[in-house]
């Protein structure tokens, strides 16, 4: 296959995550006998530039093949490089799309004005696949700097858009309804990492301070801390008011950038990674972790997952606003809220001062990190780059705007809109007692599920979009924005105390919003009960295979167990249970396990003895997202034990909601 990667900033040598990312995905391409050739440019276009970048080249032993026209061209790793100096990027990717002839094109977010992706989309044959790996560079939703409706249509015209981490593409989904995907986009250099993390090492160090990044708590702990050595590494976000602000503080040391990462991190004690932007997903923190570096991190975006569950997420104030214009380093110029750093200086002090704690975390860091790398290859992301065209496939009905429609279908519209606003819909009765709640998620095409009789406890049912009273609401077929639409609806319900259970996939959705409300700093339940459902971790890298044809989605539905056999043989029933089912499917499909600390809440995890699906591994497996009590129940029968052994089931529940 030939891939042409478009790259409006630096290829190599690059320091930047995003630029560092593009450059090793497309050598793992090349090195699995793909033919990779990339466009890309200098940072300041011109014959000084030109001059400085051979130099460098030079520098790291790279002869080009030419370097007339305005273009130097070379090969590393086996990706034919063409880097543009003289400021014409477009007509040289249109040059070398037409002459390579790729079948794939890959743009990035490294290209926020689309000045590529435009060109690319132009072709007449090529696959175009968008990577997004910042979502302040996304044209919609709160993360991003600059709306466009336009832009946003030419990311939607492109046959596939990756997100570097659940969190992009979540992110994508909810807020520009595009059916992107997270396979791995970030691999790690083909080395065994070096075990490097020391307490005796020299600095805490920042990489690449600036406002976006979170130089304002850098400089705080700097100031905390008069007798620590700090370091900063200024890359592509800082500009002269960063330096002048880092060099007023004596104890803080700017460092050049280094192409082996490892001549940093052998110098680094912790890292530091304050960002107040949502992050998408920080290649540096899995570089320290696998070095075995502690890194105090913010709690935004896709950095808990970069984060693997090991301690020392800390909490910031994000950025919610931009000013609309950019700095000298052409990046969009935030307004930054006024940060809190006491947690900031507490986890940092003791890092500092208990050295059996600091190498707990190292060892935790590195243990977490080894076990993801060891798995990390573009295998994944090959098997997406075969996919068709959207061109080749049929097009969907185009959808009705709201100027399309009638009078009378636009109040329609506005009616069921208010009615699946209303907290009431999603959760019947919730409000009706005072006593503590505990809510019941369903599973897979399932309606509100039958609440139990319980004492002291107001059992309330979960009610999805699709189904029963709400059958007109279109399901969802994503966990993110789902689990972000129940955690809204939920909000007013978090007054008294409360606690979720969850069958199958209704377990899984409970558990994501569990750890939603931890991320919007909201009440937690009391208990989480896992029922008939294997634990998260088990889809962890879980790469969603092909939607199969109906078909064969109806033939694994009459395999399943307590299906109503009347369901299967009433042509109208089925065709209205249908939606329902086939969203969640998609919805369970689809989903991905995004690394992140354990829950601090008891955990139960309940299931059928005789269950083929879920076996007692996949049970024993939720023990690991909690770090409080946890127990196993098993009971007779098989996947909807719940009916079987309905009494030892009941008996079972109000003893857990006791604990």
């Amino acid at each position: 296959m030939r891939i042409l990667l478009a790259q409006n900033s630096l290829y190599y040598p690059a320091h930047g995550g995003g630029d560092k990312s593009n450059r090793l995905l497309l050598e793992a391409l090349a090195a699995r006998g793909h033919e990779c050739r990339v466009v890309a440019r200098i940072s300041v276009f011109g014959e000084a530039g030109h001059t400085q970048y051979l130099e460098a080249l030079a520098a790291r032993g790279v002869t080009p093949q030419s370097s007339a026209d305005g273009v130097v061209v070379f090969t590393r790793n086996g990706v034919e490089a063409h880097v543009v100096t003289d400021g014409n990027l477009r007509a040289q990717f249109e040059a070398q799309a037409e002459a390579f002839a790729p079948g794939v094109i890959l743009v990035s977010t490294d290209d926020p004005a689309q000045l590529l992706l435009a060109a690319a989309l132009r072709g007449a044959s090529a696959r175009v696949v968008y990577l997004a790996r910042a979502t302040l560079a996304l044209p919609f939703g709160p993360d991003c700097a600059f709306l466009s409706q336009a832009k946003t249509e030419r990311i939607r015209a492109c046959d596939a858009v990756v997100g570097v981490s659940q969190y992009v593409a979540d992110y994508i989904r909810r807020y520009a309804a595009i059916d992107a995907v997270h396979v791995p986009i970030s691999l790690m250099e083909p080395e065994e990492w070096p075990l490097v993390g020391r307490f005796d090492n020299e600095f805490v160090t920042f990489v690449n301070p600036c406002a976006v990044k979170g130089i304002a708590i850098f400089l705080a702990l700097a100031d905390a801390f008069p007798d620590t050595a700090f370091a900063a590494v200024p890359t592509w976000g800082t500009n002269q008011q960063d330096r002048a602000a880092l060099g007023a503080r004596p104890n803080v040391r700017l460092l050049a950038p280094v192409d082996d990462i490892n001549l940093l991190l052998a110098r680094t004690r912790v890292l530091l990674v304050p960002s107040l932007w949502a992050e998408a997903r920080s290649r540096i923190v899995l570089e320290a972790l696998l070095r075995g570096v502690p890194v105090m991190a913010a709690n935004v975006g896709g950095i808990p997952e970069a984060m693997m569950g090991v301690p020392l997420l800390m909490p910031v104030r994000p950025i919610a606003r931009y000013e609309g214009r950019l700095d000298e380093q052409m990046v969009p110029v935030a307004e930054v809220p006024a940060q809190d750093i006491a947690p900031w200086r507490e986890g940092l002090s003791r890092l500092l001062e208990d050295r059996p704690h600091y190498e707990e975390i190292s060892r935790q860091s590195r243990r977490a990190a080894l076990e993801y790398a060891r798995d990390l290859d573009a295998g994944h992301f090959e098997k997406l780059l075969s996919g068709p065209r959207k061109s080749a496939l049929q097009a969907p009905p185009a959808r009705p705007t709201l100027e399309t429609l009638s009078p009378e279908k636009r109040k329609l519209l506005a009616l069921r809109l208010r009615k699946q606003s209303l907290p009431a819909a999603w959760f019947p009765n919730a409000g009706a007692s005072q006593a503590p709640r505990l809510f019941c998620f369903p599973h897979a095409g399932g309606g509100a599920m039958q609440p139990p009789a319980l004492s002291g406890w107001a059992a309330v049912p979960v009610r999805l979009p699709g189904r029963e009273a709400r059958l007109a609401e279109a399901p969802f077929e994503r966990m993110g924005p789902l689990v972000a639409a129940l955690a809204d609806q939920m909000d007013g319900y978090l007054d008294h105390r409360f606690a979720f259970f969850g069958h199958s996939m209704g377990a899984v959705v409970a558990f994501e919003l569990a750890r939603e409300l931890r991320r919007r700093s909201r009440p937690l339940p009391a208990v989480l009960i896992s029922s008939g459902a294997r634990a998260p971790q088990f889809r962890r890298n879980h790469v969603p295979p092909p939607a199969p044809s109906r078909e064969a989605f109806l033939e694994e539905f009459r395999r399943l167990e307590g299906i109503p056999a009347e369901a299967l043989g009433d042509p109208a029933l089925l065709r209205a249970i249908l939606p329902a089912l086939e969203a969640d499917a998609a919805l369970y499909r689809h989903y991905v396990y995004a690394e992140a600390p354990p829950l601090p809440i008891p955990l139960r995890a309940y299931g059928g003895a005789d269950d083929r699906n879920v076996r007692r591994e996949h049970l024993d497996g939720w023990a690991e997202q909690t770090t409080a009590s946890f127990a196993v129940r098993v009971f007779p029968g098989g996947h909807f034990y719940l009916t079987t052994a309905r009494e030892a089931f009941l008996d079972a529940l109000e003893s857990d909601l006791a604990c």
